[in-house]
């Protein structure tokens, strides 16, 4: 009889279990059967928007995100506003900055068309989105876990009170981090988002005027485009290379060149400085963690079996 496990295995094995179930009805070959033109017909319409725009890959990227920091990933920012949806559109995080909702419509229709009727949900498109955005810039590859549903709700209150803000200092984004079940290590690679796309100036205005953790001479740049008054939706890259998906952001970093005050948080004397600098020269190592982050992330609280619906238009219910 062989002997019994010490009982330090039993509490992992078990902890590993209960930490699976939360998505383990959730599958890479959801589709495979309902719909198996689905995923080349998101991608497909994805390299077309990221081709027209290369900026749209970082727009798109950027809308599961701030989906899946708002109740999980459940396709709630896409709602429109009404009189009993308080839309995550209209939050300060997402409001006149969020962007790609039409690319969205445009999936769903073709994805629809595709399998013939609504199967696959919002929430999905969008988690299949990022990954093929990042993937057209140039990024690694993932297998996206697909089987969500979507909200028949939304929260602006819970987008203001979740999404971290562009002037979190390091413990408030690893305690933001926390409370999504998503550690450090998570925090600094998901941040490598920055990696593509643009910022406002009212998001850095405060970070070149303020902060000395900044390189003067960027700073200086920056103030051409960013005015202490007016000028709010002024773009600045978020790195040099906004369309490549690569590891500049990190190196920027480690120059003290990040656009946000939340970004250079990262490298500024915490405990994430040592995986910033391994970053900005590992481009293997942070491909590969950002893919596994992702999946991490494409795991909060995902609606499923009969929770939640279909829509037949993303920006509605049914």
């Amino acid at each position: 009889m062989p002997p019994s496990p010490p009982p330090s295995f039993s509490v992992v094995f078990v902890f590993a279990c209960l930490a699976t179930t939360a998505f383990s009805q959730l599958s890479p070959n959801y589709y495979d059967y309902s719909c198996p033109k689905a995923l080349s017909t998101i991608r497909s319409v994805v390299d077309a928007a990221v081709q027209k725009e290369r900026r749209m890959g970082a727009s798109l990227l950027r809308l599961h995100f701030h989906d899946c920091f708002v109740n999980g990933c459940d396709g709630s920012i896409l709602l429109d506003p009404t009189s009993t949806i308080d839309s995550e559109k209209n939050a300060n995080p997402n409001f006149q900055s969020a962007r790609g909702f039409e690319v969205v419509d445009e999936i769903k229709q073709a994805v629809d068309e595709a399998c013939g009727k609504p199967v696959v949900s919002c929430a999905d498109i969008l988690a299949v989105t990022a990954r093929d955005s990042v993937v057209a810039l140039g990024g690694p590859t993932w297998d996206v876990q697909l089987g969500r549903r979507d909200s028949t709700t939304a929260s602006r209150d819970a987008a203001n009170a979740e999404i971290p803000a562009p002037f979190f200092n390091l413990s408030q984004l690893i305690s933001n981090f926390q409370n999504h079940g998503l550690d450090e290590k998570d925090l600094v690679v998901l941040a490598g988002g920055h990696t593509i796309g643009f910022a406002r100036c009212v998001s850095f205005r405060d970070h070149i005027y303020n902060d000395s953790d900044i390189n003067p001479y960027y700073a200086q740049q920056l103030k051409y485009i960013c005015p202490k008054n007016g000028g709010d939706s002024n773009l600045s890259p978020l790195d040099p290379t906004p369309a490549r998906f690569d590891v500049a952001y990190y190196s920027d970093l480690v120059q003290k060149k990040g656009l946000l005050h939340s970004d250079q948080e990262l490298y500024n004397g915490g405990s994430t400085d040592a995986l910033v600098k391994q970053y900005s020269y590992d481009t293997t190592s942070f491909y590969k963690d950002f893919a596994n982050s992702m999946i991490k992330m494409g795991n909060i609280q995902p609606l499923t079996g009969n929770q939640g619906e279909i829509r037949v238009n993303c920006r509605k219910l049914n």
